[in-house]
């Protein structure tokens, strides 16, 4: 192969002035086919895998003989990627030795050749730059289906013929990713926050659209304990009631499944779906309901993190998990729809209360109920969760938060500082902290220099 373009070369170089310009135009017409096949190339890799599902499917079930050669094609994508690059290269390099050709038989060598190479070399680049890869992926960008179809027969006999050099391509991949033994990148989350941080900070993304971003970069970091219902707010029925007192506590609480103890929320029996007391509206109030009761109960640590239950949840088909705590007692109660607002937000339906868990008095004071969850505060003030984990201790509540503050039960009206905060007991009863006023320090600078 050497010996033969030497001897292209050479029969060049030793051509009259003017047999070489009967070559030049040869030459430029093949250099302008070449630029065209890249074009071709480069056009085809973004149309084809720029197919969106809706239409790769459209391919695969159309009568269609170019349309199924499309979906046969991306049936088997790294096969047609290296056929791709292996023709493009082999173009694109072809360009480049012609052209350098046509300039050894113009120019004198004698005069010298470095200024005309590195001209030439500019003058290829641009020409391969942007009629080879700009242009026609500007094109295929916005006609992917009909470039996919155009190139869908030549790019199927290409791939047969180029298979063996395809294979060779393939394995030489697969044999680097075995080497390489690549696992992923290892980002913090606190990374993906900066990052996040970054790319919403243009106008255009809209507030309720950040705290989505937020919500799922968050996802894996948060606890079952986080966002549970906590025991004293579960709602939950004794297996001992009669069915018309059953009715009246089912009317009054709105859900659609709940869960059935016997003497205390430590010992539940069962989840009790609503939908399967309907039929039975109509019997009396010794109707034997308990035999409705699901025994299928789900129990999962406090500590399990809800994307690794929501998994579960989709795995098992149930919406309900009950939290055990180390003893083994009932802590709290998580639905997938609490998992689900911890991205989207809060979803509320004509069931769903009222109650007020905040109030914002101004941009520095605050009124939060005591069982209002460190996460839940966190997210209203938009700080970061991890902020009060040195002193919270195995508290997940602000109520919880303040006895470890303070370290007994406090009284009402006294405040305690931590950091840019300012907790103040507002209300509570013999056993609990029932409301708390929060003042941010800044509050208290800005009104002493007034």
């Amino acid at each position: 192969m050497d010996s033969y373009f030497n001897f292209v070369i050479a029969d060049i170089l030793t051509m009259s002035p003017s047999e070489m310009w009967l070559v030049l135009p040869i030459g430029f017409a093949v250099i302008i086919l070449l630029l065209g096949a890249s074009a071709f190339m480069s056009g085809s890799e973004l149309g084809f895998f720029s197919l969106s599902p809706q239409q790769l499917l459209k391919c695969r079930s159309s009568t269609s003989k170019v349309e199924r050669g499309i979906a046969s094609l991306l049936d088997n994508p790294n096969r047609l990627l290296a056929t791709i690059l292996i023709m493009n290269n082999l173009v694109n390099v072809s360009i480049a030795t012609i052209s350098n050709y046509l300039m050894l038989g113009v120019i004198d060598e004698s005069q010298g050749q470095g200024l005309e190479v590195f001209l030439l070399t500019i003058t290829v680049t641009a020409l391969i730059v942007f009629f080879g890869e700009v242009m026609p992926k500007v094109i295929a960008g916005q006609n992917a289906f009909a470039v996919a179809k155009f190139a869908s027969s030549p790019m199927s006999l290409l791939s047969t013929f180029l298979f063996p050099f395809s294979w060779i391509l393939m394995q030489m991949g697969i044999l680097v990713e075995k080497l390489i033994k690549r696992k992923g990148y290892n980002v913090s989350v606190d990374e993906l926050q900066d990052a996040l941080e970054m790319t919403t900070s243009s106008d255009e993304t809209t507030y309720e659209e950040k705290e989505i971003l937020k919500g799922i970069v968050n996802f894996g970091t948060i606890s079952a304990k986080q966002i549970m219902r906590s025991r004293i707010d579960i709602n939950a029925f004794g297996v001992e009631m009669n069915f018309h007192e059953l009715l009246e506590e089912i009317n009054e609480s709105g859900y659609s499944r709940v869960p059935i103890y016997r003497d205390n929320l430590d010992k539940i029996e069962g989840i009790l779906y609503i939908k399967d007391i309907l039929p039975h509206l109509d019997e009396s109030k010794d109707f034997a309901w308990q035999k409705l009761i699901k025994k299928n109960i789900y129990f999962i640590p406090e500590n399990k993190k809800i994307d690794d239950l929501m998994r579960d949840f989709q795995r098992k088909r149930v919406h309900m998990a009950i939290v055990a705590d180390e003893y083994g007692g009932t802590s709290g109660l998580i639905t997938l729809e609490d998992i689900i607002e911890e991205i989207i937000g809060d979803i509320n339906d004509e069931f769903d209360s009222k109650d007020l868990e905040f109030d914002r008095v101004d941009n520095f004071n605050y009124t939060f109920e005591g069982k209002t969850s460190i996460h839940d505060f966190c997210k209203v003030l938009n700080i970061d969760p991890s902020y009060f984990s040195e002193i919270k201790g195995e508290s997940e509540s602000l109520g919880g938060l303040l006895l470890e503050l303070f370290g007994r039960l406090p009284r009402v009206g006294e405040k305690k500082r931590f950091r840019n905060f300012i907790f103040a007991v507002m209300t509570m009863d013999k056993k609990r902290i029932k409301t708390v006023k929060i003042t941010l320090k800044e509050a208290k600078a800005a009104t002493t220099e007034a």
